[in-house]
């Protein structure tokens, strides 16, 4: 199950537990996760297909059974929506830039939270 919104208020869902399929050992904090990752999972469910049907829109038309504009007009809006998950993911970098300028936080530990983006 798939899961992009909170299913109580609706807001956005962050990543706060990982568990290792393979031994078991589980990791709990506060990730960052793929842009993609991000976007509703009817938008994921998209990008997969796309991505399955060789980057193909011709092949999208048969595999959804709609038209070409209603597959370019679908993934334009996927377009959209990427692109503003990665430039809020830009502006949370420079606070974190911020917070170092501030001596809230390390250089280090500000070097650590942007390569986990």
């Amino acid at each position: 199950m798939r899961l992009d919104k909170c299913p109580i208020c609706g807001g956005k869902l962050k990543v706060r537990k990982l568990k290792c399929r393979s031994c078991g050992v589980s990791l709990e904090g506060s990730f960052i996760s793929s842009p993609i990752l991000n976007l509703p999972s009817s938008y994921q469910e998209f990008i997969e297909m796309f991505v399955l049907s060789s980057g193909s829109l011709k092949e999208m038309t048969k595999r959804l059974g709609v038209s070409y504009p209603t597959v370019r007009a679908r993934l334009d809006e996927i377009i959209s929506a990427l692109k503003k998950e990665m430039e809020e993911r830009e502006k949370y970098k420079k606070e974190i830039l911020e917070k170092v300028e501030k001596k809230e936080i390390s250089a280090k530990e500000a070097a650590n939270i942007i390569k986990s983006l």
